[in-house]
């Protein structure tokens, strides 16, 4: 190294650090933190020197962009040099504003336009909604039947007895004993139970006209047989239950129906709520019609057509049982997150000239709506004849009404049915343990009550009000 006057120096490019006074000398590369060592305390120019030597923070050049010599440190530093950019502020009156000298005519409308549009959609709506309520159908209703059992009042009910199947196969005997339908706590049960095992185990004739207490005419109605002989199936109904209607008590043409309800828990029940003619006035079933508000299966929601998850509204019409049109009027309605058997539910009807429309829990919540806006003969496209080839007449269209046969006074049923042979539950579906066409179809499903019997938790169907009402405005035709 070479000595100068005044002090040491170091070649250009090395650094030197001098210690403060009574401090600890620093080393080469050590920063000194008496001062920022961020280099803001104090920013030069570009390629300023400090006194000893060159700035060993200053950023190099290239790495500053040029706005950043003369401005403020982040840090506070205050700055050196002059300013290049300071605020100013606009005098009040410099500013130019021809918008306030001379008011644009056509702008009041961006806020007229608007408002005015809002104000017509309002009206609009109204309108509509007037009009909507106006057009709704207001009958005035007479009370025919209301019944909250505190007992069981035969002179509204009539327990059906019969063995023979109701038409559609079903498996049980419905009986007018306590067992199967009675009054408790203001609720009636209608609750399926197995038959006496000793009628189907040996030979046996359940004879229901001996005792009188048979309500059918027809003698396949009132007798069942078992036949324990080889090779013969034949065995009186597997189970009892109950089946009572109003046809003696309460009918109405044209009103409304509700029933307050739960529905039975168990595999192969079938519950209804339906409604027969009181009188065939156009012909038997199904040319004078049938209602039905409600029907379901006790099966669980697993079950593949539905179980008692599903309630199911149908009219049933046609020239003969051929051409029953019972699906062209036909809806189900599926229990929101629940089942129909887990609690009570509303199940209703209502019936004009005009319309007939069913629903759960509240007439906006619509089943099936049927609009009687054509006559029922076109509606249903019936063939020109049957398959034996007779030909099929139009039963209905001479009343000039396009209800008809929905025209006349129909009657209330309640039942809870168990099994049967006309497809309400599909062969091979879900463990079925019977076939339809079977001659053993009875004695099969009896013998496999060790399966289906413990399913049944709560087979009844529990029924807590029943309320039927006449349409009495002067509109209707008695």
């Amino acid at each position: 190294m070479e000595q100068d006057q005044g002090g040491s120096r170091q070649p250009a490019g090395s650094f030197s650090f001098v210690s403060t006074t009574n401090g600890t000398p620093l080393r080469p590369g050590t920063p000194n933190t008496d001062r920022n060592p961020f280099g803001d305390d104090r920013i030069e120019p570009q390629g300023s020197q400090q006194a000893g030597g060159l700035n060993p923070f200053t950023s190099p050049s290239v790495s500053r962009p040029a706005s950043s010599f003369g401005s403020s440190s982040a840090l506070g530093g205050a700055p050196r040099g002059q300013r290049y950019f300071h605020s100013r502020r606009v005098k009040k009156g410099e500013v130019e504003k021809p918008w306030l000298a001379k008011v644009d005519p056509k702008e009041k409308w961006v806020t007229i336009l608007p408002v005015l549009g809002i104000f017509v959609g309002l009206a609009i709506s109204g309108i509509l909604i007037w009009d909507g309520l106006r057009s709704v159908v207001k009958h005035k209703y007479c009370v025919v039947l209301e019944d909250n059992f505190e007992t069981f009042n035969t002179n509204v009910w009539t327990k059906e007895v019969q063995v023979g199947g109701f038409g559609n196969g079903e498996f049980q005997q419905t009986t007018n004993t306590e067992e199967n339908v009675y009054v408790q706590n203001g609720h009636l049960f209608i609750k399926p139970t197995l038959q006496d095992a000793a009628l189907i185990n040996k030979d046996n004739v359940l004879n229901l006209t001996a005792d009188g207490s048979c309500t059918s005419k027809l003698s396949f109605d009132c007798v069942a047989v078992t036949n324990t002989t080889a090779g013969n199936a034949t065995i009186v109904p597997p189970t009892k239950s109950g089946r009572i209607n109003t046809k003696r008590g309460a009918s109405i043409k044209y009103g409304r129906v509700e029933v307050v309800a739960k529905l039975p828990e168990g595999d192969w029940l079938w519950p209804a709520i339906w409604m027969l003619p009181v009188d065939e006035t156009y012909g038997p079933w199904p040319i004078s019609g049938e209602i039905d508000i409600m029907e379901s299966r006790g099966n669980n929601r697993s079950y593949a057509q539905g179980g008692n998850n599903i309630a199911s509204s149908a009219l049933h019409w046609g020239p003969d049982v051929a051409n029953d049109a019972w699906w062209r009027t036909n809806v189900k309605r599926e229990a929101l997150h629940t089942t129909y058997s887990a609690g009570f539910n509303t199940f209703g009807l209502e019936w004009s000239q005009k319309y007939l429309f069913t629903y759960v829990n509240s007439r906006l919540l619509q089943v099936l709506y049927t609009n009687f806006d054509e006559y029922l003969w076109d509606r249903g496209n019936f063939p020109a004849a049957n398959s034996n080839g007779t030909r099929l007449e139009d039963p209905w269209s001479q009343t000039k009404r396009k209800n008809t046969p929905f025209d006349q006074k129909f009657y209330l049923i309640l039942n809870v049915a168990v099994g049967g042979t006309n497809g309400w539950f599909e062969d091979s579906k879900s463990g079925k343990p019977w076939l339809d066409s079977s001659p053993n179809a009875k004695k099969d499903f009896w013998n496999a009550q060790d399966k289906w019997f413990p399913t049944w938790k709560n087979p009844a169907l529990e029924v807590s009000k029943v309320s039927m009402w006449q349409q009495c405005d002067g509109n209707e035709e008695l």
